[in-house]
């Protein structure tokens, strides 16, 4: 799954449904991680690498797609205070088996086609950093792979589930004291938010706080963040 991400100054506005129209063109992560960019006129500064974001279920590599978003509701049953969260979980299209046996794939865009469930999204991200003073949203986005960026860059090298990458980012692209929201459309082991944050901090930008549509919580990624607090919308088994 490709994905991409701004990181503009931020405002609070958000991206309204297109006129006349129920469904929405397949757009990419840009505009889910940057809700604010189409009224703020604000550019892109930043870019992370990113692979596929899956995760081995190692412990349920047989369950059928119906039962695993049985599970997933589940899991987030407890925690579902506000009703937008129950649709943005069943607009989640869980794929078994992809891109190689036992991974059961988290695709979000299905939920990016559901005008609904793609505004409740990015309104429940809004609402809780409107008065958080963010002054940029980092987004892992694949032009930050290495070799992708056309300036000077700094990297780290992370870890995954299913082996190593690195992540980059342009000099100068955020400034020191900085308050930062890194925005990733899911959490599996915490490596790619690991490495985001490491980049983020290693130039003097304070995160705020990481933030995920989706988490898998039997690979324990939020213990890798340590005491970095981290926002999720949807648990995954």
């Amino acid at each position: 799954m490709m994905r991409g991400s701004l990181l503009p100054r931020c405002s609070n506005s958000i991206f309204p449904p297109p006129p006349n129209s129920n469904r929405l063109q397949p757009p990419s992560l840009k505009r889910l991680s940057a809700p604010t960019a189409a009224s703020s006129g604000a550019q892109s500064r930043l870019t992370f690498s990113q692979n596929y974001r899956t995760a081995p279920n190692r412990l349920r590599c047989s369950v059928s797609e119906s039962q695993w978003k049985q599970d997933r509701e589940m899991a987030t049953g407890d925690e579902q205070q506000d009703p937008r969260i129950a649709g943005i979980s069943s607009a989640i299209r869980v794929i078994p088996n992809f891109p190689k046996p036992g991974i059961m794939f988290q695709d979000i865009t299905t939920m990016l086609l559901d005008t609904k469930a793609f505004k409740d999204t990015i309104d429940l991200f809004v609402e809780r950093y409107r008065d958080k003073n963010i002054s940029v949203v980092a987004g892992v986005e694949a032009r930050g792979k290495p070799n992708k960026l056309p300036g000077e860059v700094i990297s780290e090298e992370y870890s995954l589930e299913y082996g190593t990458d690195k992540m980059e980012m342009h000099v100068g692209a955020v400034e020191a004291g900085e308050r930062a929201l890194v925005i990733d459309d899911l959490i599996a082991t915490g490596g790619t938010l690991c490495a985001a944050v490491k980049l983020l901090e290693r130039v003097g930008v304070n995160v705020v706080e990481c933030a995920c549509v989706i988490e898998l919580l039997g690979l324990k990624g939020r213990e890798r963040l340590g005491d970095r607090p981290l926002f999720v919308l949807v648990n995954a088994t």
